[in-house]
């Protein structure tokens, strides 16, 4: 009688920002080149379990160390199994994970993603952990396989690192200097990505406006926005995150000028305060910050804007608070993340007198309360609007829509990038993840619109796309999507996850402070 051996399971579990989202994506790649498929929909458990860690936040060694001590009773009963741990706490941490958590086997760096199959291979012949961190980057992650978490969005990475010296982050220790990619390679990978069906790409850069640095050009990233406008088949292009210093007025111009580029921008703030600016050694104030998006909504009057803001940096005072409530009444943000200080070990900050906790708390519940009023009035503002949505792989019943079990609805994000939830009519056409849905919006909150025009009988239209044709030909499972076994129909990019498939856990519903 013939054993047919199963492939051995994966799961990559992300902690983090954007980037370690699509990190994560190559880990997964390289996993599924090596042999490893990814578990069961829903299983926390595999083979191989991967973390990929955040160091951005306090908390982050927190939430590592419990999954790892989750994850050691369940090892102890499952021989063979193994447990690597990767991203920028490992690269922080190095070889004090394995001394907390000696049931870890594999320890990788940001710088060196390309190393994990072979570190797995080596921990399970030497029975003994790996540790292997890199100083620099030794392989541009893009060069990289990659299993996506979506069909119809990709993540692009146009650079890597950062040059800034903000006094609160550790990202520029942990990822390096900056380092770009020509433009050429990038929209390589965007066609790549369009001809596997991919309608929707995200730019990513740790400050991805200062791109093009590296090779003297400072007019590169508005050149590029207009470059993805020329990518036949490429509905919508996004980009996160910039910084405000480096902010100028050709990447606005190219923004409203650039059809395919959508009218939203995550714009990290940080705080209102000049004085905490400076300290934060943030090159750039409450006034310049107020200007760039008065000339962004003076020629994308709908675009939608949003930031990051922390609470209570050392030596912020009443007076510096009040200031950063003032900018935020002013801009007029659709959603903020918003942060109680978290000093880190590493950065220039981490010496410095904290602010007592109660203050901190009673600040931040005030700026929570304050953009909370804001979000839901910019969001009733959008009530009576037509609004074209990329349908997500989600029903938005439980996430928001009317509590209602006989009211099922869909999710889609609109082109300035809010979520929508939309009822589907009984007699309209079927609306798949990645098709494009043109609905009204009936009601606006906080965190959500509600379109239920459709089965008002006013506004429902369905747009099918290639994507929700690829969403179709793997759910018929006509096409193997695992990484390298696309053929050349997928071009060199990058393949899509099986949906559902434990690979990452696509945008955080909330990211850690950008530098």
């Amino acid at each position: 009688m013939t054993h047919i051996a199963l492939a051995p399971t994966y799961v990559v579990k992300t902690l983090g920002c954007q980037m370690n989202v699509h990190d994560s994506e190559h880990m997964a790649g390289l996993l599924e080149g090596a042999g490893y498929v990814a578990a069961p929909l829903g299983d926390e458990v595999a083979d191989v379990v991967v973390i990929n860690t955040c160091a951005v936040r306090e908390n982050a060694a927190t939430r590592l160390y419990g999954n790892l001590g989750q994850l050691a009773s369940i090892k102890a009963q499952r021989p063979g199994m193994q447990i690597a741990v990767g991203g920028c706490l490992a690269q922080k941490d190095r070889g004090e994970i394995v001394e907390r958590a000696p049931w870890v086997d594999v320890v990788f760096g940001t710088h060196n993603l390309d190393v994990l199959p072979v570190l797995l291979e080596r921990a399970r012949h030497n029975a003994a952990a790996q540790v292997e961190i890199e100083e620099s980057l030794q392989v541009f992650p893009s060069t990289l396989p990659s299993r996506r978490d979506a069909i119809a969005s990709g993540w692009v990475s146009i650079s890597v690192g950062c040059n800034n010296t903000c006094t609160f982050c550790i990202v520029p220790s942990l990822r390096g200097k900056e380092r770009d990619r020509r433009p050429g390679e990038i929209l390589a990978e965007v066609q790549a990505l369009v001809s596997q069906g991919v309608i929707e790409i995200t730019l990513l850069g740790q400050n991805v406006n200062s791109y093009g640095v590296e090779f003297g050009d400072r007019g590169a990233f508005a050149k590029l926005l207009r470059a993805c406008g020329e990518v036949e088949g490429l509905e919508r292009v996004r980009f996160t995150s910039p910084h405000p210093a480096a902010f100028t007025d050709d990447v606005i111009l190219a923004m409203a000028e650039t059809p395919n580029v959508m009218p939203s921008l995550h714009m990290p703030l940080q705080s209102g305060s000049d004085s905490v600016l400076r300290a934060m050694r943030r090159s750039y104030r409450s006034a310049k910050y107020l200007g760039i998006l008065d000339r962004v909504r003076e020629v994308m009057p709908d675009a939608a804007i949003t930031t990051d803001i922390i609470v209570g940096f050392p030596g912020e005072t009443d007076e510096d608070f009040e200031d950063t409530l003032r900018v935020v009444e002013a801009s007029r943000f659709t959603s903020a993340f918003t942060f109680q200080y978290s000093p880190r070990p590493g950065t220039p900050s981490y010496e410095l007198p904290e602010i007592p906790a109660d203050v901190m708390k009673k600040r931040y519940g005030r700026l929570h309360a304050l953009q909370e009023r804001i979000s839901l009035e910019e969001n009733q503002r959008q009530v009576g609007r037509t609004v074209e949505l990329l349908v997500l792989d989600t029903d938005g019943k439980a996430s928001g829509g009317r509590k209602d079990a006989a009211q099922s609805r869909l999710s889609g994000r609109a082109p300035d990038n809010r979520l929508v939830h939309f009822t589907v009519p009984d007699t309209a056409a079927k609306a798949r993840p990645g098709d494009l849905v043109t609905v009204e919006v009936t009601h606006g909150a906080p965190y959500h619109l509600i379109a239920d025009s459709g089965i008002a009988g006013g506004t429902y239209e369905v747009r099918r796309t290639r994507a929700g044709d690829a969403w179709d030909s793997v759910q018929a499972g006509e096409h193997d999507h695992g990484t390298g076994g696309c053929g050349s129909s997928c071009g060199t990019g990058g393949a899509p996850a099986t949906p559902g498939a434990p690979v990452g856990l696509g945008m955080p519903t909330l990211r850690p402070a950008t530098a």
